[in-house]
């Protein structure tokens, strides 16, 4: 499916509206809901940098939270949100919303695929990348996505949390962050979880770190090491979802013994796995725990949803949404099996014919993947944005984002598609799959797309709120500032490290000193593997991509195919143990790539071999950027034109 395509069908799709929810909503107001762009204007360019003031896209939205007063529902005048940044417009960091609008609070401590967590009132911390300054080792550059975190209390960043790469106690990339509401109510939590990737080898556990209301500590989850990939607070619990890897782990011998993909902690207690028996998700026996998505999770009012759907590829597993409420759980949508009943998705959904079902989502709303998921407060219905799999994945960024409103009893409410025809015409052309949802308040929701464009569901004359100015955070005072990392050496450099940057402007200070890279004993008779090597391409069933390679390393990796500079095809990121390995690609003919670009970046350091025998006899270096594909090799085999 082109990009053309998608764009066609999304503009058929422009008016469609959600339906009204109930009869007994319809009473509320004559007019029902609606989603419109509500879209901050940037903040003020540094000093000498030209910008444009009309609204553009914040980055990647790693999380939007609204405050939840212990007790009672979501603020939905006092909201945070945490962005990658986009270029010179949007600095990384952190931004409030009052009720009138969303406005800039710190151009500190963003994130890549950040997380919040509230811990009071006026408090508040955030899933960051770690700040720069250290120096790679034998030739590895140190990883700081999202494996930081902050502190924000009364108007400043009161602490940043990091330790220095490659070490044993490094921390991890975090996805998950979540706290129990503090008792009394306006007093500050004292129980906090963080939690993420799996501990690299020999450990055996999922990255975790407790917060116990004076210290931070690591307190990893050990029973397995599938990566923890969201947390979620309910009442005086914190549930965290996880996701469940089969890598070098035999097939599931008893399929009622089927590994927990939720865990979870009560106050100041450790988190403990919740069998997965309770939970009515599966098809059967012959639906295995890998061909499903880990849980997207959300929570209001006592109420806890979760929705997954089937991992990309072949497979059983389809779209089902859970319910929780005290403490029993349902299955509104899914296939029934196991342990519930059987509320299908209807085919095609509501509003859309089944040819508009293939452009949005690459198949049936079944098969599709799940997003995010936001229950509303003050109702027993929920928002589930879906995205498609497999070849539009790469559309992402020009995809149209899709909303499914269903009930707690398995019906769907309406089906909203974004943007309108009107706001595909405006400049901006806010395009994009959903991304990240939340809902504060009873037919009041607000959707961030995988851009950065915000949308926000209201009803006419409620799209703005009282005014509620999180305490000690005004609009207009913007935090620059971050205090230096606990868990990292605090030696302070007496002067600027030179600059050999071939840049004219001096460099910053980190406020630690840089450490020196390990040097290794000068050896004649030793050299340094590359990463990659053995790099070779064919096709597979005619329009497959196969790429075959070695790693001398566990590294992280990504596959991207492009076609006159244009992505036209992409893999997920997938972390790879060393050895012999390989990548499927799916290829669109009518988009046929010319390049490959192959991302790398090594989770070890590199090993020295002896350069007299063994693999350092024949090292050569490999490229380990762009690599072209043999095109007209690759042509002849698939019978394709070029």
């Amino acid at each position: 499916m082109s990009r053309s395509s998608i764009a066609c069908a999304a503009a058929v799709l422009a008016c469609a509206l959600a339906v009204p929810a109930a009869a007994a909503r319809a009473e509320q107001s004559e007019q029902a809901a609606s989603w419109q762009l509500e879209q901050p204007s940037p903040p003020p360019p540094p000093s000498g940098v030209q910008v444009s003031p009309a609204p553009v896209p914040l980055g990647k939205v790693g999380d939007i939270e609204f405050w939840e007063p212990p007790g009672a529902p979501p603020q939905a005048n006092r909201g945070l949100l945490i962005t990658h940044g986009n270029g010179e417009a949007i600095p990384p960091g952190v931004w409030a919303y009052d009720g009138s609008g969303w406005h800039e609070i710190a151009n500190q401590c963003g994130a890549t695929d950040g997380r919040i967590a509230w811990g009071g009132p006026a408090e508040f911390w955030t899933v960051s990348d770690q700040r720069g300054g250290q120096a790679p080792i034998n030739g590895v550059l140190p990883p700081l996505e999202d494996d930081s975190l902050c502190h924000f209390s009364d108007g400043s960043i009161v602490a940043s949390y990091a330790h220095l790469a490659f070490e044993a106690d490094s921390y991890q990339e975090m996805a998950g962050a979540a706290c129990l509401p503090a008792q009394p109510p306006e007093t500050s939590s004292s129980d906090c979880w963080f939690g993420g990737a799996a501990l690299p080898e020999p450990q055996i556990g999922s990255f975790q770190l407790h917060w116990n209301g004076s210290t931070l500590d690591e307190q990893p989850y050990t029973n397995r090491g599938d990566p923890i990939e969201e947390m979620r607070q309910l009442e005086n619990a914190i549930f965290e979802s996880v996701a469940y890897s089969k890598f070098d782990r035999p097939s599931e011998p008893n399929q009622l013994e089927r590994p927990s993909l939720l865990h979870f902690a009560e106050a100041q207690t450790a988190m403990e796995p919740l069998p997965t028996a309770e939970l009515p998700l599966f098809s059967g026996p012959g639906e295995l725990t890998e061909e499903l998505e880990y849980l997207r999770l959300g929570s209001a009012e006592g109420v806890l949803w979760a929705a997954t759907g089937k991992r990309s590829g072949e497979g059983k597993g389809q779209l089902t949404v859970l319910r929780r409420l005290d403490g029993i759980w349902t299955q509104v949508i899914g296939p029934g099996g196991e342990a519930g009943g059987a509320h299908p998705l209807p085919q095609p959904l509501p509003g859309l014919s089944e040819g508009e079902e293939q452009a949005l989502l690459g198949g049936p709303a079944e098969d599709a993947q799940v997003q995010a998921i936001a229950p509303e407060p003050g109702s027993e219905d929920a928002w589930l944005a879906l995205a498609p799999h497999g070849e539009l994945e790469r559309e992402a960024a020009a995809a149209t984002a899709v909303l499914v409103h269903i009930s707690a009893q398995g019906s769907v409410l309406g089906v909203q598609t974004l943007p309108s025809s009107a706001e595909r015409a405006l400049p901006s052309d806010a395009a994009g799959a959903a991304d990240r949802l939340v809902c504060p308040a009873l037919e009041d929701c607000w959707m961030a797309n995988v851009n950065g464009w915000l949308y926000h569901l209201a009803r006419d004359g409620e799209r703005t709120l009282p005014e509620s100015e999180l305490p000690g955070f005004p609009e207009g005072k913007i935090i620059s500032e971050r205090p230096r990392d606990e868990g990292v050496s605090q030696e302070v450099l007496d002067a600027p490290p030179p600059d050999d940057s071939g840049l004219q402007e001096e460099p910053p200070n980190y406020g630690y000193a840089q450490f020196e890279e390990k040097k290794e004993p000068k050896s004649e008779n030793k050299v340094r593997l590359p990463l990659l090597s053995r790099v070779h391409s064919r096709l597979v069933k005619g329009r497959t991509l196969q790429l075959s390679f070695h790693l001398s390393v566990k590294a992280r990796v990504r596959l991207i195919a492009k076609r006159k500079g244009k992505v036209v095809a992409a893999t997920g990121t997938e972390i790879l143990k060393a050895g012999n390995r390989k990548l499927l690609l799916r290829l669109n003919p009518r988009s046929w790539p010319t390049k490959l670009s192959l991302q790398t970046h090594a989770l070890a350091p590199l090993p020295l071999v002896s350069s007299v025998t063994g693999e350092g006899a024949n090292v050569s270096t490999e490229e380990t950027g762009l690599l072209a594909i043999p095109f007209r090799s690759l042509i002849d085999q698939a019978g394709l034109l070029p």
